[in-house]
């Protein structure tokens, strides 16, 4: 099996008028052109469209269907996924969240020599 090329950063973005939102998103696009060959970043939008299904599928990677369906428990708004992961809650400081891709580069064997 192919190692991946890249990892997956994903923010849970709800729209432009959430601060929290808009300043998780302006973290992340500050620090991508140190790790544009090695990191892939979307903003899961999850008022529309495929955000939704995302937002539902990660939602349920974190709390299971039970979680969800019964209990209406959801990923937090913002939050900052790697590869799946929860990783932040909240809007990290900047070598926090470096520190979080170094870490995922490592583990999939793709910081740089």
């Amino acid at each position: 099996m192919d190692k991946p090329k890249k990892i997956l950063i994903e923010v849970m973005y709800k729209a432009d008028y959430c601060l929290p939102c808009l300043y998780m998103d302006e973290a992340v696009c500050e620090i991508l052109p140190k790790y544009s060959e090695r990191v892939e970043y979307r903003r899961v939008e999850f008022m529309k469209g495929e955000g939704k299904k995302r937002f539902l599928e990660l939602s349920v990677s974190l709390f299971g269907e039970e979680g969800v369906y019964k209990f209406i428990r959801i990923a937090p708004v913002p939050s900052l996924f790697i590869d799946g992961e929860l990783v932040f809650d909240a809007i990290p400081p900047r070598y926090e969240l470096e520190e979080a891709i170094e870490e995922a580069l490592e583990m999939h064997n793709l910081h740089e020599p």
